[in-house]
């Protein structure tokens, strides 16, 4: 086996042909000629000395060792990516760049002000926020897609190192006037007293749906999901519509209440508050940028 001979062309259309299932379709991505496709994914199995996928009339699958080398390959292509992206930076004036993945809850209530602040004070330091649920941001870095992951407790950190970022506590939002409201008068509920209502949702992966689906059974009740939407301003929306209640972080909600016409009830159940993680591959051993940035934000969060 002599890996010298792998290119970045071949493993870039093998991984477009892994990802499609068909080496047409990967080779069309590529811009190739099937023909061409077909010679370079034939020289790769000979470079690697094992077939990569099973033919089959309605397409390609990896076999083992196509699985192995996608792992490796994605790796590389990332790599590659981020070198060419980093060249770039430094051409342009750039000393630095973080990539960040972090959860709807980071984003929405937290990492402006603090990405906002890093920013001001590292203008060299190019940073890159991709919004995605917690396993994703997790995933993102054992990918090596981004540096730091911000996610929800409860979440498997996959190995990664993790610190506390910041705390968020969960609320019940309802329409002004709602049954709830009246029951809760002044004070907080339990999450129980609102199971005999429809929920709007995030979607099922994401943490927080995740987090009510397991309260909601320990209680054993099922949670009454009306509506799955991808945005706090959705859901939102859709309990303003009266299409639904839903459970929300306080922060995120407050900028909704007057101008939809919303009502916040704290709920007094102990998951209610959590912790969102900060977490890396190894904390101790990251790029300077990253090292300042992740010093950052385990600051503690600035008084209002």
């Amino acid at each position: 086996m002599n890996l010298h001979r792998l290119d970045l062309v071949s493993l870039a259309l093998f991984s477009r042909v892994a990802r499609c299932g068909s080496i047409s379709r990967g080779a069309a991505q590529a811009h190739l000629a099937v023909g061409a496709a077909s010679r370079r994914i034939t020289e790769l199995e000979d470079t690697v000395g094992a077939p990569l996928f099973e033919r089959h009339s309605r397409g390609v699958t990896l076999t083992p060792a196509g699985q192995a080398l996608q792992r490796h390959a994605q790796r590389i292509l990332a790599d590659v990516d981020h070198l060419a992206a980093d060249l770039s930076d430094h051409a342009s004036g750039v000393v630095g760049r973080v990539r960040l993945a972090a959860i709807t809850s980071a984003v929405t209530q937290f990492l402006p002000d603090d990405l906002a602040r890093f920013g001001a004070a590292h203008a060299g330091i190019r940073l890159e926020l991709e919004e995605s649920n917690s396993r994703e941001a997790v995933l993102a870095v054992v990918d090596g897609r981004a540096d730091l992951a911000i996610f929800a407790d409860r979440t498997d950190p996959l190995g990664l190192q993790t610190r506390r970022y910041r705390d968020d506590r969960l609320a019940l939002v309802v329409p002004a006037g709602h049954p709830l409201q009246q029951q809760a008068g002044d004070g907080a509920l339990e999450f129980a007293a609102a199971m005999e209502f429809d929920f709007v949702s995030l979607p099922r992966d994401t943490s927080l749906a995740q987090r009510l689906a397991a309260e909601t059974s320990a209680l054993g009740r099922r949670l009454r999901v009306r509506i799955h939407v991808r945005s706090f301003d959705a859901m939102c929306r859709m309990v303003a519509a009266g299409l639904g209640i839903a459970v929300l972080p306080e922060a995120a909600v407050q900028p909704h209440l007057a101008s939809m016409g919303l009502t916040r009830l704290p709920l007094t159940d102990a998951w209610a508050l959590r912790s969102l993680l900060l977490g890396a591959r190894d904390l101790a051993a990251q790029p300077r940028p990253a090292r300042l940035l992740m010093e950052h934000l385990l600051q503690p969060a600035p008084q209002p």
